[in-house]
C-alpha cells in the first residue's frame, strides 16, 4: 500500500507539471503579441478601433491615432494597454508627433498599421474638383508614405512589421461605384507595399496589405441606409453577407505575428468573395 501511494504522489507531481507546462505554453500561443509595441493609424473605430482592440487582447501596448479627440478618447477607454494621440496624417509634424511619442513611452516600434482613410463623394470623374482629387491621395496614400517614412528607422531595430489597409476597390473597377480617387489610393497602397516589403526585406522588415470588401463601419454607413441598401451589398458578395470590423483584425492579427513569419509582401483579400466575382 505505501508504495502504490509513493508512486501515485509521483504521477500526480508529474501530471501537475505537465498540466502547468501545458497552461503556460497556451497563454504564449493566445497572447500571440506580448511585449509588442504597435502604432494604428485611425484607430477610433471600424476596422482600426477592431484591429487595436485585438492586439491588446494579445498582449501588445498600443498608440491609437485619429483627428477626433472626443472619439479618441472613447476608444482608448474601451482598449486597455492603449495611448491616444490625436494627429492629423496630412500633417508631417503630427505624425513625427505620433512615433518619437510612442518610442519615448515604450522604447520601440514594433508593428505600424496604416489604416488611416477617407471615402469621398461619389461622382464621376469629371465631377470630380482637383481639391478633392488631392484630399483623398493626400490622407489614402501620401499619409501612409508619411508615417511609413517616420517609422522605418525604429522598425528596422526591432525587424517590425508594416500593414497596409487598401480595398478591393484597389483591385478592380465597379459598375457605378464611381469613387475615382479612392481606388487610386488604394491600388498605389497596394503596388508600395511590393516595393516597400521588396526594399527592407533585408532589414527584415515584413510589409502585406489587407483588401477588405464592404465592412459595416461609419465609412459604409452611406451604401447601408436602408434594408434594400443592405440586402443589395450582403448579395453583391459570394458568401451572402458584408464583413465586419473584427474578421478584418483577425487577419491583420495573423500578418503581424510570428505566424507569419516568412510572409511579407502580400496581398490578402478580406472580402466575402467580392473580388473572384
Amino acid at each position: 500500500m505505501e508504495i502504490y501511494s509513493e508512486k501515485s504522489q509521483k504521477l500526480k507531481t508529474i501530471i501537475n507539471c505537465l498540466k502547468s507546462y501545458k497552461l503556460r505554453n497556451l497563454s504564449k500561443k493566445i497572447l500571440k503579441l506580448s511585449g509588442k509595441v504597435a502604432i494604428v493609424t485611425g484607430g477610433s473605430r471600424g476596422i482600426g478601433f477592431a484591429t487595436a482592440k485585438i492586439f491588446a487582447e494579445n498582449g501588445a501596448n498600443v498608440v491609437i491615432t485619429a483627428k477626433d479627440s472626443k472619439r479618441l478618447e472613447n476608444a482608448v477607454n474601451e482598449i486597455p494597454n492603449s495611448v491616444g494621440i490625436t494627429a492629423d496624417i496630412r500633417n508631417e509634424n503630427d505624425v513625427k508627433k505620433v512615433v518619437e511619442q510612442t518610442v519615448k513611452k515604450f522604447g520601440k516600434l514594433d508593428i505600424l498599421i496604416n489604416n488611416a482613410g477617407i471615402f469621398p463623394k461619389i461622382k464621376q470623374l469629371h465631377e470630380i474638383e482637383e481639391f478633392e482629387w488631392n484630399e483623398v491621395l493626400d490622407v489614402n496614400l501620401t499619409g501612409q508614405y508619411r508615417f511609413t517614412k517616420v517609422a522605418i528607422p525604429y522598425l528596422k531595430k526591432t525587424s517590425g512589421s508594416i500593414i497596409n489597409i487598401s480595398s478591393d476597390a484597389g483591385l478592380k473597377a465597379y459598375q457605378g461605384f464611381n469613387a475615382d480617387a479612392y481606388s487610386a489610393s488604394k491600388a498605389g497602397m497596394i503596388i508600395l507595399t511590393k516595393c516597400w516589403a521588396l526594399e527592407y526585406a533585408k532589414e527584415k522588415i515584413r510589409v502585406n496589405c489587407i483588401c477588405p470588401g464592404v465592412v459595416d463601419t461609419d465609412m459604409t454607413k452611406p451604401f447601408l441606409k436602408t434594408e434594400k441598401d443592405r440586402d443589395f451589398m450582403n448579395n453583391e458578395h459570394p458568401l451572402g453577407r458584408i464583413g465586419q470590423p473584427d474578421e478584418v483584425a483577425k487577419a491583420i492579427l495573423y500578418f503581424v505575428s510570428d505566424d507569419a513569419a516568412w510572409t511579407t509582401g502580400a496581398i490578402l483579400t478580406v472580402d466575402g468573395g467580392e473580388s473572384i466575382k
